[in-house]
């Protein structure tokens, strides 16, 4: 969590502990809790404890007990929407890089984008910007009305040439998300199709998903979150055609606003002021400027240059196979280092782009990514 102790020590004594190996003696002198993903919250960690809050600086709550947070009295709180404009530069970086490798075009393909909430509605903007159909699944938000207009799953896999999934984990419940993409649901994709998890490991079927890659139905996939992580299966790692240690939203801003987010939320239930801020504690972006060259080149070969010096999606994949091992209990630790350690990452918007020989078009889907445009 970065700036996790600038913003809470403004609020008390803060202690800092490895996420996953926060333990119910770490807690017992603790009041507030700030924790990411990798940190189960339940009963065994907090009874007997005086914490009174928990707020996770990140999108998803399925590594926290709801019910049994609610039923203690504890307020808890998630940083929805804090990293959704990472994990949408994550999709297109991914789909660039697949497009270049396969020497495919992504203008005029038909991508199919399942749950359409903070994510999924960054990714539509973005799709449409690179020149894609895009069809939208999310039951819930049809229900209720929000947004559309929604089709139905089974439409997304017979028309979409890629789908991408951006739903929580949910085991139960008429949206039951746990294994939503499984052998059923592969079997529907068309031939030749791609398939990306930035969601939630255990949406797939890791089984039925090698299977289907090996029928062409998907052709290619992209794996951020894997079923069972932090330990992953070497043979997924091995097929999918890009592989990450789930930190399709590790942008440096994405986690800095995961951070602010709960610490508003502790003022709020602390009842004082949210004094403190990060925009002066903010460094420098990597690549303040870039100046390409487009002059007869296609406009998805330049989006391609630009974003790779961004962010090189297949750096982060080169990074997570060179050193991946085969003992199960060292992968696990391998997974959580790369998560740890992962470099700094910012976002598309604190770039300026210069383009040269370019036509009006390339400028425009370059600005629909994000990108300042000189």
């Amino acid at each position: 969590m970065p700036l996790a102790e600038d913003a809470f020590g403004t609020l008390g004594d803060t202690r800092v502990i490895e996420g996953r190996h926060i333990s119910a003696a770490d807690v017992r002198g603790t009041d507030l809790l700030a924790i990411r993903s990798t940190t189960r919250v339940n009963r065994a960690l907090l009874e007997g404890s005086p914490v009174r809050f928990v707020g996770t600086a990140t999108i998803g709550t399925d590594h926290l007990d709801i019910p049994y947070l609610e039923q203690a009295g504890i307020v808890w709180c998630s940083a929805a929407g804090c990293n959704a404009n990472s994990v949408s530069e994550y999709i297109t970086a991914a789909l660039l890089n697949l497009g270049q490798r396969h020497a495919f075009a992504l203008e005029g393909l038909t991508v199919g984008v399942v749950g359409v909430g903070n994510v999924g509605r960054r990714v539509v903007q973005k799709m449409g910007a690179l020149g894609l159909r895009v069809l939208l699944n999310d039951p819930p938000r049809e229900r209720a009305g929000d947004g559309g207009p929604f089709v139905s799953l089974e439409t997304i896999l017979a028309q979409s040439d890629i789908v991408t999934v951006h739903v929580p984990l949910s085991k139960t419940g008429p949206d039951r998300t746990w294994h939503l993409a499984d052998a059923a649901f592969f079997s529907q994709m068309k031939a030749g199709s791609i398939f990306i998890d930035a969601a939630r490991g255990a949406v797939v079927d890791t089984q039925a998903l090698l299977q289907a890659l090996a029928a062409g139905r998907p052709r290619h996939a992209v794996l951020d979150t894997w079923e069972g992580e932090p330990a992953y299966r070497l043979d997924a790692l091995d097929r999918v055609d890009l592989a990450t240690p789930h930190i399709a939203g590790h942008s440096y801003e994405g986690k800095v606003m995961g951070t602010v987010l709960v610490y508003r939320e502790a003022c709020r239930f602390l009842r004082v002021p949210a004094s403190w801020s990060h925009e002066s504690l903010m460094p420098p972006p990597p690549v303040p400027a870039i100046t390409v060259d487009a002059a007869g080149r296609a406009d998805e070969a330049v989006l391609h240059e630009v974003v790779r010096q961004v962010y090189d999606i297949a750096a982060d994949d080169h990074r997570f196979r060179e050193t991946a091992v085969t003992d199960e209990t060292q992968r696990a630790n391998h997974f959580d280092r790369l998560r740890r350690d992962y470099p700094e990452r910012r976002e598309f918007p604190y770039t300026t782009v210069t383009v040269r020989g370019g036509g009006g078009v390339l400028r425009n889907k370059l600005a629909g990514l994000g990108f300042a445009v000189a």
